[in-house]
């Protein structure tokens, strides 16, 4: 069966909001077990393995696909994310490996700002002030957590800053597709060109693979798929400026795991930007499931669906 574009409708702010809650908690877990590989394997190599067994978990999908055929427009939104994907994840998983998972994913912080921003110029979404303020107020949190101009930038810190500038860009590209095919469309095309881009930098760098590491890896790419598709269904079902604060909340999460499983100090700047981060996607969530509940309520003689 030919799989259709899921309806962009883009007033169900509550679900958008869960979906992208469980990207969150699924991106989490790929941070934890990178950073558990630490730095022996080059980071293009590390990206390419991890998006090779993406393709391979996602080939039933890839064939349909394949089968079924992708609209012609579609293919350079394909191959403009892959090329710009490709280069957020070898940055990112260079970073991974040798920065605290609570400095990586607060530098990502830039990523949804980028991508509210980004919705705004490119698909013409309203931002309004009160958004703009919680926004602002959610960076400042982030700044407290980076305390910029008070200690030394590692080249880790400048490969997570490119990261997260390509991460956008990349989601701008999902949203976009989101809108001219299905989901697991978008997931099964950002794997396959993904891996292709990142083939020759892992050929260049590449060495012997341990079995743990490979299982490793494995788990990553199960993960790392099923986060990107819940993304992909939070950008079907609400605005980005919506869904892309609620991603403010892996610091918290990034921070207990960096506790637990790493040993990394407790910060309080990382406590202190993180309280600010919540009390602004609080706000402007509930803010906006006001006001779209509020907009979406059809009148008495509408038809049902």
């Amino acid at each position: 069966m030919t799989e259709t574009p899921a309806p962009i409708t883009q007033n169900r702010p509550l679900e958008g909001v869960l979906w992208m809650l469980a990207a969150g908690l699924t991106f989490v877990a790929v941070n934890g077990t990178v950073r558990w590989l630490g730095t022996d394997l080059p980071a293009a190599q590390s990206a390419f393995l991890r998006f090779a067994f993406g393709v391979v978990i996602l080939l039933p999908t890839l064939a349909g696909v394949l089968r079924a055929g992708v609209p012609r427009g579609a293919w350079p939104l394909v191959a403009g994310r892959g090329a710009i994907h490709t280069v957020a994840v070898i940055c990112w998983f260079y970073a991974m490996a040798r920065l605290p998972v609570a400095e990586v994913t607060a530098i990502g912080f830039l990523n949804p700002v980028c991508v509210t921003l980004g919705a705004v110029v490119f698909f013409g979404e309203k931002l309004a002030f009160r958004r703009i303020v919680a926004v602002l107020v959610a960076l400042l949190g982030a700044l407290i957590v980076l305390r910029p101009g008070l200690r030394e930038i590692e080249p880790g810190h400048l490969a997570q800053l490119l990261a997260a500038i390509c991460f956008g860009g990349s989601y701008l590209f999902a949203k976009r597709l989101s809108q001219m095919v299905g989901a697991a469309t978008v997931v099964a095309l950002m794997s396959l060109s993904v891996t292709l881009g990142l083939l020759p930098f892992a050929l260049a760098a590449w060495v012997p693979v341990t079995p743990t590491q490979l299982a490793a890896l494995a788990v990553v790419a199960g993960a790392a798929t099923v986060g990107h598709y819940c993304m992909t269904r939070a950008f079907i079902a609400a605005p980005m400026a919506v869904t892309q604060p609620v991603t403010f909340l892996q610091l918290i999460w990034a921070s207990l795991l960096g506790v637990l499983a790493f040993a990394e100090p407790v910060d309080l700047y990382v406590l202190l930007g993180g309280g600010v981060m919540i009390a602004a996607i609080s706000y402007i969530t509930w803010r906006e499931t006001v006001l779209r509940g509020r907009a979406v309520t059809p009148p008495p003689d509408a038809p049902r669906v």
